[in-house]
């Protein structure tokens, strides 16, 4: 019986990959930059249709490698705009993508995970539980399916993908070796020829490979900070046990160093009664002195089951001003998409469990609904 080699996806190499690739076939490097600007630019997946390369490579490129891609098994627009897919990955597992359409920008938020590992107590996507990391391919696909998706939809949208925000399942700095390739491809020129200031990783905190981000990508940063003391991120941001406020504040002190006009965006959701008091604004103005700050509010999206309440808008409004009147620039994000669940925090997609932790949540909950039903 003879063996089936597995194909090589290109659609997960980076220039430096797809080189290496095509020097072990034997090929130029050069040929990288060509299959590139197809894959990801032109958006061909056929290799008959890459009119430069010799007909010889091309039958070799279909019989060593390919271009697969999820499967989208919805695509679904908001009143208000905003457009959402599901894809399923060859496993099963589902994952969502959402795309923003404003005036000055079109903004996607890309997911790097199949769910999220870090359960961060007022989040839905956490409470779904974690499956595994996405590969390069499976990041990078989410901005090729939208490129393409918004280019085809006759002017529904005004503005193509201007930005890409790393924000939605899954914490992307613990699929790091995914995801630098990943913002590779966002930067070539290329592919997606993306600004890295219009690229932006969030993280809710992991310093080691914080670090290792500011060595390998100057992309954007922006830090899911959602607390301004170590008692209260503990117990809505459990990566705090591990990496404590102060030591986070530390290195976001340095980050940008070498480019003083740059800032890292501070992500804080809202949550009525629990972070959004004048006492908890001093704290984060206390935490936040010398970090190149520029801070993000969040109002709260509800989901099943979630004890969480938003924050009503004028509590909000005085937060920002405590906010701003201490010197950082503050805006409050506006809700996008909630009718479609793709709103902040929302995303859920469908995961194969592994940690038994959307299980145990939901069990609590009924357990809950029974203890106050009776």
């Amino acid at each position: 019986m003879t063996e089936t080699t597995a194909k090589t996806n290109l659609l997960g190499l980076d220039l430096k990959a797809m080189e290496a690739f095509f020097v072990a076939m034997g090929e130029k490097p050069y040929r990288a930059q060509q299959l590139l600007k197809w894959i990801h630019f032109n958006g061909v997946k056929d290799f008959s249709l890459m009119t430069n390369l010799s007909k010889d490579l091309r039958q070799k490129l279909t019989e060593v490698a390919e271009i697969a891609l999820p499967e989208i098994l919805l695509e679904k627009a908001a009143s208000d705009g905003t457009y959402k897919w599901l894809l399923k990955m060859t496993d099963g597992n589902c994952i969502e993508t959402v795309f923003i359409p404003e005036k000055t920008r079109g903004t996607l938020c890309i997911s790097s995970q199949v769910g999220c590992i870090l359960n961060c107590d007022f989040c839905s996507t956490g409470k779904q539980g974690f499956n595994r990391n996405l590969s390069t391919a499976e990041i990078i696909s989410q901005l090729w399916i939208a490129v393409r998706t918004l280019s085809n939809n006759n002017g529904i949208h005004d503005h193509a993908v201007t930005n890409v925000v790393m924000m939605g399942m899954g914490e992307p700095l613990l699929n790091f070796d995914n995801v630098i390739p990943a913002l590779n491809l966002m930067l070539d020129d290329n592919a997606y020829g993306l600004s890295k200031r219009r690229v932006t990783v969030s993280t809710a905190g992991v310093i080691p490979a914080m670090k290792q981000l500011r060595e390998l990508s100057d992309v954007a940063l922006a830090v899911s900070l959602h607390a301004p003391n170590d008692e209260l991120r503990n117990e809505i941001v459990p990566l705090n046990k591990k990496y404590p406020i102060k030591e986070l504040m530390d290195v976001c002190r340095t980050y940008f160093k070498d480019e003083p006009r740059r800032s890292i965006t501070m992500e804080y959701v809202m949550l009525a009664g629990v972070n959004d008091t004048p006492l908890h604004a001093k704290q984060l103005i206390n935490i936040l002195q010398g970090v190149p700050a520029k801070m993000n509010l969040i109002p709260f999206n509800p989901f099943p089951h979630t004890t969480y309440q938003r924050s009503d808008s004028d509590t909000i409004q005085r937060f920002r001003d405590l906010l701003m009147k201490a010197g950082f620039n503050t805006t409050i994000r506006r809700t996008r998409g909630d009718d479609i669940d793709a709103a902040c925090g929302q995303l859920v997609g469908s995961v194969k469990d592994r940690t038994r932790r959307k299980e145990r949540y939901l069990r609590n909950a009924q357990t809950k609904d029974t203890q106050e039903g009776c």
